[in-house]
């Protein structure tokens, strides 16, 4: 599952792929911001955290959960 996170203030975004199911990480930023929690934390699959205050998301996009093709597609 491919994750961006788009900043306040930023001209870059967070980008990391991740195993958890685009429910987990939708259902995480949406705990975050309901309880009006001071930052969201998610790990990346090489075991990286990623901690990022709420009051600073600007967006955050879920990819598709298909894995990358390798090779040539014609």
């Amino acid at each position: 599952m491919d994750i961006k996170i788009g900043i306040t203030n930023s001209p870059r975004e967070i980008a990391f792929e991740t195993k958890q199911t685009a429910a987990e990480i939708e259902q995480a930023v949406a705990d975050a911001l309901s309880a009006k929690a001071t930052h969201i934390a998610l790990q990346d699959d090489k075991g990286r955290r990623f901690i990022v205050p709420v009051t600073s998301l600007a967006y955050v996009e879920v990819g598709s959960e298909e894995s990358r093709r390798i090779g040539f597609v014609a």
